[in-house]
C-alpha cells in the first residue's frame, strides 16, 4: 500500500495560467484579465489568488492557508523581473494594485487599494525615476487613503475635508492643481486623520 500526502491546491495563478472559463476559480475580473493575456492584449503582468483561498480562509478560522504567503512573494519576484522593478526598493520602486473580485458581478461592492509598496523612502525614490516629483506624492496621498478606508476603516469624509481645507487655501478649486508641497502638506494631513482615529498611521512597510 502507498500512502501519499494529499497535494496542495494552486492558490495562485499568474494571468497567462488562467483563461476566460475558470471564473468559479479566479473570479469575472481575474478570468477576464487571464483571457486578456492569453489573447495577446498589452496590459501589465499580474496574478490572481483563487476563490477558492477564500474559503480555506473562512474554514480555518479566518487563517490564511499554508503557503500562500510563500507563493505570493514568488509571484511578486515574477513581476519584479518582468518589469525591472523591485517590490520595497526607494530607488527603483514596483507599485501594485490589489482589486477584490469574485465568482459573480458585484459592482461597486468590492474594495481596491493602489499604489501598494510606496511610503516615504519609496515615494522619493518614485519621484525621480519619473522625473516629476507631483505625480508621486499624488500617488503616495491616493494610497494613504485608499488603505485608511479599506484596512483601517477609517471614513472617507475625513479624507476629502483634509483636501478641500487645502485646496481652499491655494486657491484652487481641482486636486490636480495642488502643488508638489502642497501634495505633501496633504499627505502629513492623512496621515494624522488615520492616526486621529485608530490610534496608528497607514503602515510604512510595503
Amino acid at each position: 500500500m502507498t500512502i501519499q500526502a494529499p497535494q496542495t491546491a494552486k492558490s495562485v495563478y499568474r494571468f497567462d495560467e488562467g483563461n476566460a472559463t475558470m471564473a468559479d476559480l479566479l473570479g469575472g475580473k481575474g478570468s477576464n484579465l487571464c483571457e486578456m493575456a492569453r489573447l495577446g492584449l498589452p496590459l501589465p503582468p499580474g496574478f490572481v489568488i483563487s476563490t477558492q483561498v477564500c474559503r480555506d480562509y473562512l474554514v480555518r478560522g479566518r487563517n490564511l492557508p499554508d503557503g500562500l504567503e510563500e507563493s505570493i512573494r514568488d509571484n511578486i519576484q515574477t513581476l519584479e523581473k518582468s518589469i525591472g522593478h523591485e517590490f520595497g526598493s526607494p530607488t527603483n520602486p514596483l507599485l501594485v494594485s490589489v482589486r477584490s473580485g469574485a465568482r459573480i458581478s458585484m459592482p461597486g461592492m468590492m474594495d481596491t487599494i493602489l499604489n501598494l509598496g510606496i511610503n516615504d523612502q519609496i515615494v522619493a525614490g518614485l519621484a525621480k525615476m519619473m522625473g516629476d516629483p507631483r505625480p508621486a506624492y499624488d500617488a503616495y496621498r491616493r494610497f494613504l487613503q485608499i488603505y485608511s478606508e479599506v484596512v483601517m476603516g477609517v471614513e472617507a469624509e475625513a479624507f476629502e475635508k483634509v483636501l478641500d481645507e487645502h485646496k481652499a487655501r491655494a486657491g484652487v478649486t481641482q486636486d490636480f492643481q495642488l502643488s508638489t508641497e502642497q501634495l505633501k502638506e496633504v499627505v502629513s494631513g492623512f496621515k494624522q486623520v488615520a492616526k486621529a482615529a485608530t490610534g496608528s498611521e497607514p503602515t510604512s512597510d510595503p
